[in-house]
């Protein structure tokens, strides 16, 4: 187990928490979700973005800036294309696990698990 596991509650920054608290108020929207879960597969341009997550382009944007203000994204210009990408692979684990937590809740052998036998 990593450190970073062990570590007791009593002993973190109460503004790491704070902070944390934010990062899971950003995720806890489907869209935004989705968008993390996209890119943690690459990078991608907002139409990439909007094709895979169903939303308008418009919307992705809006979306995509309040991650780029959470400082969970960020964008890299090619010629007339934005390019965004996770600026570290934190969120896509965190919507992974969740995804994973919500298996649970719905079905008695999570398919996480039924893939790992």
């Amino acid at each position: 187990m990593s450190a970073d596991a062990q570590t007791p509650s009593e002993a973190v920054d109460p503004a790491y928490v704070e902070i944390a608290v934010e990062v899971f108020a950003m995720l806890a929207d489907a869209t935004r979700l989705r968008i993390v879960l996209a890119l943690s597969a690459g990078e991608h341009t907002v139409g990439e973005l909007a094709e895979a997550v169903g939303k308008s382009p418009t919307s992705v944007s809006q979306h995509l800036a309040k991650l780029r203000l959470a400082r969970m994204v960020a964008a890299r210009q090619d010629g007339n294309h934005a390019y965004y990408r996770l600026i570290n692979d934190h969120a896509g684990r965190l919507v992974v696990d969740a995804l994973q937590q919500a298996e649970h809740a719905v079905e008695a052998t999570p398919r996480h698990h039924r893939e790992q036998a």
